[in-house]
């Protein structure tokens, strides 16, 4: 079944969109050298905004609401800076086919309401997570697993309430069995909505997602919407990863550049993304405190194919429109030197990039304009490209569309939406009008994250409806390899595809360009371009 969007957009492409203002709570004993009024002693601040949905795993999918859902949930495993698996809820994840994975669990593990984590956590969890009367985004994501067609029909309702292929040994012992071979299925366990859930989850699911209870390094304290989210250190967690601070508040801005002088005057720790009007000073105002590091995700353009304007079109028209684009400049420029054209539809950082080295994401105006012409045009010979309009993305919007219409004389219009929020409600429920901006940002550092995902046709984040038999079938190729290694293979050789079907335009890699006040060290940007709170300090 079509489900709405799995894994995380990113909600900023030079900025990182955020609303409102204080914070709450506690006292300033003046632990830290920070300046914030109200912020708990040891506890350090970010700028990321009112997420999309309620805080479970299974209905997380954006780069505001994984923040928090990170913090306060561990999965079975995760990812070094590197993006080497690091067990952490998980002692091992074993198959000797690829088809059936055995989990053993490390003992001892406690949910923030002192109630044990064992295999029925996981297993009931996934089973809920999964099945269609829940109608949870990332339902997608246990596709692989024996019997999800019967907990999630494509149409009607489940013949079973659990998936046949997850089965309890003991407290501490589950296994997987799937459907077919996969053999890089161990990597996606490190994605967030395979985390595990409390029985208090199934008392008032949405209760729950105000209030989660999670197993995590830090504990839900409140939620101020569109003001504050605040947890606290788990002073019982087990987990590599445990706080090295007292708390977290993540706080929400009207705008990037009122957090940005927060972080200036230290009432503010970290910023995520600076905004386009300073970009070019922030450095200077920071000095070995500004961050700029590339990290795992792809800035694209994504036709909407249920649309009147990209219906049943003819892929040349979308390279022509590729090819009208020109990166170099809009990257030097207007992204004031912080991006690096795109030259394939994964980033650096996963396993499997490579340079597709095709001419179609090079700017060619004269070539643009005849792919368009030959491929039939545009219908109305107009496009709008959708964003939301608190993720610092008009400048560049604009400047895309201007490249567009100068060469290829198509008319182009942003299409602003007032907030991530409504923009991604406009992709799930089909009313993007043309294209729409799709940043991509990794779940797990393979390229099939940026493909299967993406532009399977079931993929929940498969936003623009794109669906072609060949392409699924290389998909499928690669997923029933004999290994990992003939699996990412696979999946080169499917992008190479991509090209000649343009499921999306890619347009640049993304960069981390933050940073981070003098309250607080150890500031850390993992191969996801998340700041590693559990690692921040307070300068005492």
């Amino acid at each position: 079944m079509r489900g709405a969007r799995s894994a995380k957009w990113v909600v900023g492409a030079i900025v990182v969109a955020l609303a409102a203002t204080a914070c709450g709570g506690g006292d300033d004993s003046g632990e830290s050298a920070s300046k914030e009024k109200g912020k708990p002693a040891g506890y350090v601040s970010i700028d990321v905004g009112e997420p999309q949905k309620p805080l479970i795993p299974s209905d997380t999918n954006e780069s505001l609401g994984i923040n928090v859902i990170q913090s306060l949930f561990t999965q079975l495993l995760d990812f070094d800076p590197q993006g080497k698996i690091v067990y952490t809820n998980a002692e091992s994840v074993t198959s000797t086919d690829n088809k059936t994975w055995t989990v053993k669990l490390k003992p001892g593990w406690k949910f923030h309401d002192g109630t044990p984590v064992t295999a029925e956590s996981y297993v009931k969890a996934w089973n809920w997570y999964a099945n269609i009367k829940n109608n949870q985004q990332n339902a997608f994501w246990f596709e692989d697993i024996a019997g999800y067609a019967d907990v999630h029909p494509e149409k009607g309702d489940p013949k079973a309430d659990a998936m046949s292929g997850l089965k309890v040994v003991d407290d501490t012992t589950f296994t997987i069995g799937l459907s077919a071979p996969v053999p890089y299925y161990e990597y996606k366990l490190g994605y967030t909505t395979f985390a595990p859930l409390p029985e208090v989850f199934y008392k008032d699911t949405k209760a729950f997602g105000q209030k989660p209870v999670g197993n995590g390094p830090y504990i839900f304290e409140k939620w101020d919407h569109k003001k504050l989210i605040q947890v606290k250190a788990n002073p019982d967690y087990q987990g590599p990863n445990k706080a090295k601070n007292k708390g977290v508040l993540f706080k929400n801005y009207a705008t990037v550049e009122a957090a940005y002088q927060d972080l200036l005057s230290g009432n503010l720790d970290m910023i995520r993304q600076v905004g386009p009007k300073d970009l070019p000073k922030y450095k200077q105002d920071l000095g070995d405190r500004a961050i700029d590091q590339p990290y795992a995700a792809v800035q694209s353009i994504v036709p909407a194919f249920y649309s009147k304007t990209f219906k049943d079109i003819n892929p040349k028209v979308l390279q022509g429109l590729s090819m009208a684009i020109d990166r170099d400049t809009i990257t030097k420029t207007v992204l004031n030197g912080t991006r690096k054209p795109a030259a394939s539809f994964t980033p650096p950082g996963v396993a499997g990039n490579q340079n597709l080295s095709t001419d179609v994401f090079t700017f060619n105006a004269a070539k643009a304009k005849q792919l368009v012409t030959e491929g039939g045009g545009v219908p109305g010979n107009k496009i709008s490209i959708q964003y939301n309009a608190d993720g610092g993305h008009k400048e560049w919007v604009t400047a895309v569309c201007e490249s567009i219409r100068n060469a290829t004389g198509v008319d182009c219009v942003p299409d602003a939406k007032p907030d991530f929020q409504t923009d991604l409600e406009a992709r799930d429920n089909d009313q993007v009008k043309g294209m729409y901006r799709g940043g991509w940002v990794a779940d797990y550092p393979l390229n099939v994250n940026f493909m299967r995902e993406l532009y399977g046709t079931t993929a929940e984040a498969n936003n623009g409806r794109f669906s072609d038999k060949s392409i699924d079938a290389a998909f499928k190729k690669g997923d029933n390899a004999k290994s990992l290694e003939e699996s990412i293979k696979a999946y080169q050789d499917a992008e190479k595809l991509l090209v000649d079907k343009m499921p999306a335009i890619p347009l640049w890699e993304y960069k981390t360009n933050g940073g981070y006040g003098k309250s607080v060290d150890n500031v850390n940007v993992d191969f996801r371009g998340d700041y590693t709170l559990t690692d921040v300090t307070v300068v005492k």
